[in-house]
């Protein structure tokens, strides 16, 4: 029993930790945290997209994060370390925090989630989804997905090639979550393997095309196509009456 206690309570330790190190280096561009504990003390390993602003001016960035850490979560003997991550287009953590970037500045969360899904398809991701909820349009909370290529949903294939990453924007409507769903080429397992012409053809629309510029076009392809088979017709009834 007191094991079990031990395991949800360092559970939990963590997940304030990595609560915090998002909240505290967002402008850093903050993807995830590998803690590790030694002998000598707890190694933490950062991984950012700017190593320079967790970095600081002659370090003091990083000691400033060591104390805070220290003090907060009572780590013993905090050592940061901070590598750069290669492909932050593959990162759920960097993306969300982009996508929440993006709508606190004002970005339609459509176009940001659109934007986002071509960004990451374009670095060479499998599939990638995207999914807000919250007071989007009006009082009212509803939800939307926009997803492109192939995301495994369940099993262990799911397990090993999706990354989920969440995040929260506090905007004038009120609180927006958002989820960013991953799967990754290279982690799928060797008995897998992806025929040339197989991949999902769907694709996400570009950042300038929203819902209501799609109707527009669907409606004036309707009027145009209506009116087209009205002169036929037209044609006919003249020709009748002059023969008449």
């Amino acid at each position: 029993m007191n094991a079990v206690k031990n395991v949800i309570k360092s559970n939990y330790r963590s997940m304030e930790l990595d609560e915090y190190l998002s909240q505290t280096l967002k402008d850093a561009g903050y993807g995830f945290a590998d803690v590790q504990k030694t002998p000598i003390g707890t190694r933490i390993t950062l991984y950012v997209t700017r190593p320079g602003l967790v970095i600081g001016r002659k370090g003091t960035g990083i000691k400033d994060l060591t104390a805070k850490l220290e003090q907060k979560f009572g780590l013993n003997s905090p050592q940061i370390s901070v590598m750069e991550v290669s492909v932050p287009e593959l990162n759920p953590k960097i993306m969300c925090n982009r996508i929440a970037q993006l709508i606190e500045r004002g970005t339609a969360f459509r176009r940001a989630a659109l934007w986002t899904i071509n960004t990451v398809m374009n670095a060479g991701a499998l599939g990638v989804e995207v999914s807000i909820s919250g007071k989007l349009r009006s009082e009212r909370a509803h939800f939307e997905k926009h997803s492109a290529g192939i995301i495994p949903k369940s099993g262990d294939v799911a397990s090993r090639v999706v990354n989920t990453g969440i995040t929260h924007v506090l905007t004038k409507m009120g609180l927006m979550g958002v989820q960013l769903r991953i799967a990754l080429k290279n982690e799928l397992p060797e008995e897998f393997e992806l025929a040339d012409g197989q991949e999902s053809k769907e694709t996400a629309l570009p950042p300038q095309e929203t819902a209501s510029s799609i109707q527009n076009e669907a409606t004036t392809t309707n009027k145009v196509s209506s009116s087209e088979k009205e002169q036929p017709a037209k044609e006919l009834t003249a020709e009748g009456t002059t023969n008449g």
